[in-house]
């Protein structure tokens, strides 16, 4: 189980170590994680052999935890593109285009058959903030698209 501790509460940060407009800088970013807990930071995995707490002193791309969809748990639309957006954004920088490459793919291919108006439009908002870079926000966009889809499909969430 992974806790994440803030520095400071009202940063001005929006939790990836960038700073939100018109907010002040945080200092740095401080997660405690537990033995057996992974993270990918900038492309690298790396699992923790025992409790520790790290600070992240510089903007980096990582997710941790639950965040990280393992490439056996892309076993559906939604998921495939999910995880085509995580290689967009941790991934080497070889393995971030041709992510964003199969997202663009996969999204055009989910819009064309879905039924959900809104499930389009989500998609698009993600496709678009990942093509400038901002495959964190994207990332949280498609985790809904995976909701509705496992509600669509009657599929048990974890």
């Amino acid at each position: 189980m992974l806790s994440e501790i803030w520095e400071n509460e009202d940063d001005g940060q929006d939790g990836r170590g960038l700073t939100q407009p018109g907010k002040a800088p945080m200092s740095n970013l401080v997660l405690e994680l537990r033995q057996g807990d992974m993270m990918i930071v900038n492309g690298a995995s790396i699992r923790f052999r025992n409790k520790a707490r790290i600070e992240l002193a510089a903007k980096a791309r990582f997710l941790f935890g639950k965040q990280i969809m393992p490439l056996e748990a892309a076993d559906s639309p939604a998921r495939r593109i999910y995880f085509a957006l995580q290689t967009a954004y941790i991934g080497t920088d070889e393995e971030r285009i041709s992510g964003l490459a199969d997202a663009r793919t996969l999204i055009g291919e989910f819009q064309a058959a879905t039924t959900s108006a809104l499930a389009r439009e989500i998609l698009e908002r993600a496709l678009a903030l990942a093509g400038a870079d901002d495959c964190y926000t994207a990332l949280k966009l498609v985790r809904r698209v995976i909701r509705h889809e496992d509600a669509v499909l009657g599929r048990s969430t974890e």
